[in-house]
């Protein structure tokens, strides 16, 4: 391999809307573990976690995920990764374009690997031999190299890449000839036939120059929005904000319609890496472990007479008899029944629930914050209860109320209080009370988790009668 190291540059915008009810747009199908015990997130980071091969990577995310994008890097060893924050979600070729640009201040010739933080790649040592082809057509020939999925069957739900002539003195990499928007299944079945055409893994390797060169070229505008955005970016510990106003200012466009389709210098690089986007239940029962009845088992599942069946639960045991050919998923909030078929429309359901004003589309029961998380167990007119579980060392923000008092129990834990000027320590079965208008602040001084159960009561108890006055996240 040259000897030019990669900065790989992980985008972490997506919702996952189609693996809904497990992927909520506050905790999304990359901050889950859906193949393995880590999560896609942190399986991605491990795959170019290679000092011979790769830099530091850099994410792409939004505001809503930092603290736990963070946390899950932070147990796996990476504490000092860049996450840049994403104002608001303009698409991946402005996205490039914040790190192109973030890369350039340090390494102006830099290469950079463009990758989804939710993709599964099972064949490591193939996906590292691409990109070392893709890395010679980048650096050694000044070209834009995508990665092509050499298909196993017809499929109708990615869009395709036609190879065109190979390029001089470089084995396994072509020429783009064109690409496909997602074609129908009669297409689809030619192109495999063929052998001409690879399904567009969304995966890019790019010399940041030239990135930034083409986006000048033809998509002015958004370059400018962008570096614009970047100069006058803020650091606060390891994220990165660019200026909201000029960020927003941006085209939203992707990388494939706003660069790859308007430049002569597009390559691929064909590859069978054991690649799957997880993008529908149906994908992540394919590559999942099935028992003898071709059932993917998860939870509490007691299963008679069912086959070829996804069965998943969080919560509640779930019982099946005589099912054949379908998803069936529960969480504490909601299920999903849905035949395997058409696990493509499932984000339809969510449309749904956005449309009625819903939040099972939002989050989880669990609702997690970068101290920890709390949960709702209960909630009626004028009072809530939950259950809050700080982290060891986390400290909540100094804030007030002016619609509602709490009485706080500690149930496991040592958690120190302050209400207004006084400080003290509770252990647990000690509580305390915090009446309307008082300013308070929650913290666990210990080595394990504090527990706590917290009781609201009030005219109104939602989460924006918050007054923050301190905050060891930047919240206030």
């Amino acid at each position: 391999m040259n000897k030019i190291k990669i900065t790989p540059v992980i985008l972490s915008g997506g919702s996952g809307t189609r693996l809904w009810p497990i992927s909520r747009s506050l905790y999304p199908k990359q901050l889950l573990p859906l193949v393995s015990d880590k999560t896609m997130i942190q399986e991605t980071i491990s795959r170019v976690n290679d000092p011979a091969i790769f830099n530091d990577a850099i994410f792409i995310a939004n505001e809503e995920h930092r603290f736990i994008i963070a946390e899950q890097l932070r147990s796996i060893g990476f504490n000092e990764t860049k996450i840049i924050l994403e104002p608001e979600g303009r698409n991946t070729a402005p996205a490039a374009a914040i790190a192109a640009i973030q890369i350039q201040k340090s390494d102006p010739n830099g290469l950079m690997l463009i990758m989804p933080s939710d993709h599964v790649i099972s064949k490591n040592l193939v996906f590292k031999k691409a990109i070392e082809t893709a890395s010679l057509a980048a650096h050694d020939h000044n070209f834009l190299v995508t990665f092509g999925i050499i298909p196993d069957k017809p499929e109708t739900g990615y869009g395709y890449i036609k190879r065109g002539g190979e390029i001089e003195d470089i084995d396994g990499c072509n020429l783009v000839e064109r690409f496909v928007e997602k074609p129908n299944l009669e297409t689809a079945e030619s192109y495999v036939k063929g052998g001409y055409y690879y399904w567009n893994s969304g995966i890019f390797l790019f010399p940041t120059a030239l990135y930034l060169e083409i986006l000048a070229a033809n998509e002015p505008e958004m370059l400018a929005a962008c570096q614009k955005a970047m100069e006058n970016a803020e650091n606060d510990m390891t994220f990165i904000r660019p200026d909201r106003k000029s960020f927003l200012s941006s085209p939203s466009n992707s990388i494939d319609y706003a660069v790859m389709e308007k430049t002569d210098k597009a390559a691929v690089v064909p590859v069978d890496m054991g690649w799957n986007d997880v993008g529908s239940w149906n994908a992540l029962w394919e590559i999942s472990e099935k028992d003898e009845n071709n059932n993917v088992i998860s939870g509490d599942v007691i299963s008679h007479d069912s086959k070829n069946c996804m069965m998943k639960t969080d919560g509640p045991a779930l019982a099946t008899v005589g099912l054949d050919n379908l998803i069936v998923v529960a969480t504490k909030d909601a299920v999903l029944v849905c035949d395997k078929d058409k696990t493509q429309d499932v984000k339809t359901i969510v449309d749904k629930l956005k449309a009625s004003g819903r939040d099972e589309h939002i989050s989880h029961t669990v609702v997690y914050r970068p101290w920890g998380s709390y949960q709702t167990s209960d909630i009626d007119e004028r009072f809530q209860v939950k259950r809050l579980v700080v982290n060891p060392g986390q400290i909540l923000s100094l804030q007030m109320h002016h619609h509602r008092a709490e009485h706080w129990v500690v149930v496991k834990g040592s958690a120190e209080v302050t209400i207004d000027d006084k400080t003290s320590t509770l252990s647990e079965n000690e509580s305390c009370y915090i009446p309307i208008g008082a300013k308070h602040r929650l913290s666990n001084p210990g080595k394990i988790p504090l527990y706590i159960i917290e009781v609201q009561s009030g005219s109104y108890l939602g989460e924006d009668d918050i007054v923050r006055f301190e905050d060891t996240y930047g919240r206030s």
